[in-house]
């Protein structure tokens, strides 16, 4: 009963922030800020047990859903998870780790929080809750880390940023150079293959897919995905990133592996990277660091900016 609860609840979220906002989307990129359809419909959970890859653990399609328990496919990777980051706290904290997953790895939805440091999580976090940092379109995501930092203690959200700075990096994605992409959808705030195998020009877009759609809506931290973005832009962002006007490492450190200045960028989501630099030159991220960061994505484009993010996105983290 405490799962459909909470499986409502989060409907029931979706629904009042998609509709109660007031940002428009019609001039951000919408394969960046991917809002579900209308007549979005989540898919019923039929009672089976669900299993990923290298796990001997099994919950159901409610269970990872709800949003007070954190899904663990692989706890022996990973040290004891905070209470805030394993259940939340009801009723209006909830757990950390649904969105960011077990041990951090997030999506391109979400943040990844993999080699970020403990005093920088938490300075985002506090910039969510002061409205220094928002989205330059209403999301879900987004206004759920608002609603979140506002009701997060200082000392959960210290013991969360403790626990998460303390995992080490990894790999969870490949960049792939493409002239045409599987047609896509959104479900669940993410892009996902229509079914079939039917194919359309990239133009001017990344597209970002789970390797396996069912690990992905599993939580599993292992899950992996694939980057598609136009044809030269790995080459391109790297000349734009090492260019005198841009520098990224002289901030962001060697192998863009993140600094005392900066954190790391190397090897993150190239949408969810895409959507930092739009939202620094839209205003939308106006805090501590945007007095660093306007200067260099003021005269970026659209096309500039997603060349920085596949070249960012394609190193090792």
């Amino acid at each position: 009963m405490k799962n459909l609860i909470a499986s409502l609840l989060f409907s029931s979220v979706i629904v009042v922030l998609a509709t109660g906002c007031g940002y428009s989307q019609e001039q951000q990129p919408v394969w960046a800020y991917p809002v579900n359809p209308p007549n979005f419909q989540r898919s019923s959970d039929d009672g089976s047990i669900r299993h990923v890859p290298g796990s001997t653990a099994g919950f159901t399609l409610t269970e990872v859903r709800d949003l007070f328990s954190t899904p663990d496919w692989h706890p022996e990777e990973h040290p004891p998870m905070p209470k805030i980051v394993a259940v939340g706290r009801k009723p209006e904290v909830f757990a950390c780790g649904v969105c960011h997953r077990a041990d951090g790895p997030g999506g391109p939805e979400s943040s990844s929080l993999f080699g970020l440091s403990a005093e920088y999580i938490i300075q985002q976090t506090q910039e969510f809750r002061t409205g220094q940092r928002s989205g330059s379109a209403s999301r879900v995501p987004t206004d759920l880390m608002i609603k979140e930092s506002k009701a997060v203690t200082d000392q959960e959200l210290a013991e969360a940023a403790a626990y998460f700075s303390a995992v080490r990096p990894r790999a969870n994605l490949t960049v792939l150079e493409a002239d045409t992409v599987p047609r896509t959808e959104v479900r669940e705030l993410f892009l996902t293959p229509v079914a079939g195998t039917e194919q359309e020009p990239i133009g001017q877009r990344i597209i970002e897919l789970p390797e396996s759609l069912e690990d992905y809506i599993s939580r599993d931290s292992h899950a992996r995905f694939v980057a598609y973005v136009p044809r030269g832009s790995i080459e391109k962002g790297k000349t734009l990133a090492t260019t005198r006007d841009t520098q990224c490492a002289t901030c962001h450190g060697e192998g863009l592996r993140g600094s005392d200045l900066a954190p790391r960028i190397a090897g993150r989501s190239p949408t969810y990277l895409f959507r930092q630099l739009y939202d620094f030159k839209s205003g939308a991220r106006n805090g501590t660091n945007s007095g660093l960061m306007k200067p260099i994505v003021e005269p970026l484009s659209i096309n500039d900016m997603i060349a920085l993010a596949a070249y960012a996105g394609s190193l090792a983290p």
